[in-house]
């Protein structure tokens, strides 16, 4: 290894020579096996660079652009775009993709566990990185070899709201709430107020739809049919559509809401736009209201949790979801055994009525 200290830094310095030529360059690190990696990274680097030939370097921000433009008009379009702004946000979007290190990426998965955000989603994020990297690989730019960091995907049962815990949730969104932070309701800003209301607002339509966050943050009001009680709801994950109808709280909220349309869309960010991908409000609910292993995910299990637990099959639930493969929808299937056990008891203690009496 030419990982060595220097008197005057703090940080491991990668010294090498290579073809005559000798290369200093500071790992901007204090931990000797990330420094490590960083030598194999710029060791491959400078072979590409010397024998492959010198190719053209592009920054990550326009490297993520031309893979997301690739990927217009397929199903996970929708799904990129709304995570775009937190890659922004917690990746180096105007680093060289020649300069991005494993430990960028390390980071990255690091900061979002620290956000409380579930294993499906940071996986999510890492695949949309290492896709605009393999993209602009194939199109001749120069790169950097990456080690992705891996994802355990928890093994756990699934995590449903029960009746209380959802008016516990609801409490901690209702908009006209006091709390720690808060300033009093007679001096909240009309963006505040909005955002409360959004939050409540979509926290309803999510718990009785079951749709997925994006299907219903970025719904716009064409969609909606305020004199059928209906919601054209479209699944861009799974491109079908579903026609749901509405509950009677939900038909409430979209009746309030409809009274003050400012956009083409029910929910809408602080430009005017569609709200994207913004959860922080939910998780930050979530988390005050003591619900624990619970995500925006879960709001989704907890439509179809009840649906199956009140005598749904999960062929229906599967419609209702909008999954394209029963097998997504099996998930729920030991809850549908349990409601048969119980249907089946019952049947049988009907019948076993006369014995009971005589063995009393």
């Amino acid at each position: 290894m030419s990982i060595v200290k220097r008197p005057n830094s703090k940080f491991w310095y990668v010294q090498f020579q290579f073809n005559g030529e000798s290369y200093i360059k500071s790992s901007k690190t204090t931990n000797k096996k990330i420094a490590e990696k960083f030598e194999i990274e710029l060791k491959a680097k400078v072979h590409s660079e010397k024998f492959i030939g010198k190719k053209q370097r592009i920054k990550f921000q326009a490297a993520f652009s031309q893979y997301k433009e690739s990927k217009k008009g397929i199903a996970s379009y929708a799904n990129l775009s709304a995570h775009e702004n937190v890659l922004k946000r917690l990746l180096p979007f105007q680093k060289y993709l020649d300069e991005f290190t494993s430990h960028d990426l390390e980071k990255f998965k690091r900061d979002r566990v620290a956000e409380g955000v579930g294993a499906e989603i940071i996986k999510y994020g890492l695949l949309l990185v290492r896709g605009t990297w393999k993209y602009a690989k194939k199109l001749g730019y120069m790169v950097n070899e990456l080690d992705f960091p891996q994802v355990k995907m928890p093994k756990s049962s699934l995590r449903y709201l029960s009746q209380a815990e959802e008016e516990r949730l609801l409490i901690e969104l209702d908009p006209h709430r006091e709390g720690q932070g808060l300033p009093p309701l007679n001096m909240r800003s009309d963006e505040l107020k909005r955002a409360m209301q959004d939050a409540y607002d979509l926290v309803i339509l999510l718990l009785d739809t079951g749709a997925r966050y994006s299907e219903i943050a970025n719904i716009p009001w064409r969609k909606i049919n305020m004199n059928d009680h209906t919601i054209n709801l479209w699944r861009s994950k799974v491109e079908n559509e579903t026609t749901l109808y509405m509950t009677d709280r939900v038909f409430a909220v979209l009746s309030r809401r409809a009274k003050d349309q400012s956009s083409e869309h029910v929910f809408n960010n602080k430009t005017g736009d569609s709200r994207g991908y913004c959860t922080q409000s939910i998780r930050k609910a979530l988390k005050r209201a003591g619900l624990v292993n619970c995500r925006v995910h879960t709001l989704r299990h907890t439509l179809a949790s009840r649906l199956i637990q009140n005598g749904m099959s999960v062929y229906e639930v599967r419609d209702i979801l909008g999954h394209s493969d029963i097998k997504t929808t099996m998930r729920y299937a030991h809850l549908e055994q349990h409601q048969v056990t119980s249907k089946a008891r019952d049947i049988i203690n009907t019948f076993n009525q006369s014995s009971i009496e005589l063995i009393g």
